[in-house]
């Protein structure tokens, strides 16, 4: 029998867990597909289920087996795409993960862009803040401005994630008070809640010197970027923005940047967004197209 086909019944039968449902699933019978996972455990020298009357299990070399069977087989689907896309018009699902304050700043704008651009092809966005394991999680690329010297993942650089410090000139027009390190605790601050951003300190490069500056109590703190976006533009405070997220505001008059000479160390964030994807996939078209469509957004808006 075909070992590539052995390796699908295989994959089925462990995703169903049962013999009888997995057969059903691909049109097959229970006789043949029994007979094709036993020739795979002679092959391999090692028992992929434990059986019973009522019930399998996965091995331990079962589950090692199926991690490396499920990459094949998605390996094989899109080198299959990838030929036939150099014939027709690229169709498809793109699957993407990002931070959730990366959509209404600039992904959400290329995505559609995206979709215009290749009307065959589908897209699938998970949003989170949570790391992702792209060849776990089946993504085909992740946006992300963390640590990026990941194992078997190309890394691309995107934009700057420079950090400045914002108001809304309807608070500034509250608060009059200039707006300096030693006055920070007199001001009302929005104050972004992040395990990778420590909660008592930050560390600002101004007029040359980098402080360790305290971090004031915030008038309101919350663990979702967009929301406090969102109070920063109706007025309640300072906070710090990266600059993909504040630029339209800023051309626009909406917010301010104060201390523009000062630099906040991005921390664990990292200095630049990058777009990440297995190394397998670098050649892939729906990839290259994907990228590009970011690349031209970001140069639009002067974020490169």
């Amino acid at each position: 029998m075909d070992q590539l086909s052995a390796i699908a019944m295989f994959v089925e039968t462990a995703d169903q867990g049962s013999f009888t449902r997995a057969a059903s699933q691909l049109g097959k019978t229970t006789s043949a597909l029994t007979r094709a996972i036993t020739h795979l455990e002679e092959e391999l020298g090692a028992r992929l289920f434990e059986r019973s009357t009522r019930r399998i299990a996965l091995t331990e070399a079962g589950e090692i087996f199926l991690a490396s069977s499920r990459q094949v087989l998605t390996q094989l689907q899109q080198a299959r795409e990838d030929i036939d896309q150099l014939q027709r018009e690229m169709y498809g699902l793109l699957r993407v993960t990002a931070p959730p304050s990366f959509a209404p700043a600039f992904l959400n704008a290329v995505c559609c862009r995206f979709l215009e651009r290749y009307p065959q092809m589908r897209l699938d966005v998970v949003l989170s803040d949570e790391f992702v394991d792209l060849v776990e999680g089946r993504f085909d690329l992740a946006v992300r401005d963390g640590p990026v010297e990941l194992p078997d993942l190309i890394t691309r650089p995107l934009t700057a994630n420079r950090i400045l410090l914002c108001a809304s000139p309807r608070y500034l027009q509250r608060n009059p008070l200039e707006v300096q390190p030693h006055t920070f605790n007199q001001h009302d601050w929005l104050l972004f809640r992040h395990p990778a951003l420590n909660p008592h300190y930050w560390w600002l490069e101004h007029e040359g010197e980098r402080k360790r500056i305290p971090q004031p109590i915030p008038r309101l703190s919350s663990d979702n970027y967009d929301f406090l976006f969102g109070a920063l533009l109706a007025g309640r405070g300072l906070q710090f923005c990266p600059q993909w997220s504040a630029a339209p505001y800023l051309r626009r008059g909406e917010l301010v940047q104060l201390l523009p000479d000062a630099d906040l160390d991005p921390e664990q964030f990292g200095r630049k967004i990058h777009v990440i994807y297995p190394a397998h996939r670098r050649h892939t078209r729906k990839h290259q197209a994907f990228i590009e469509c970011l690349n031209e957004y970001l140069d639009e808006q002067a974020l490169h």
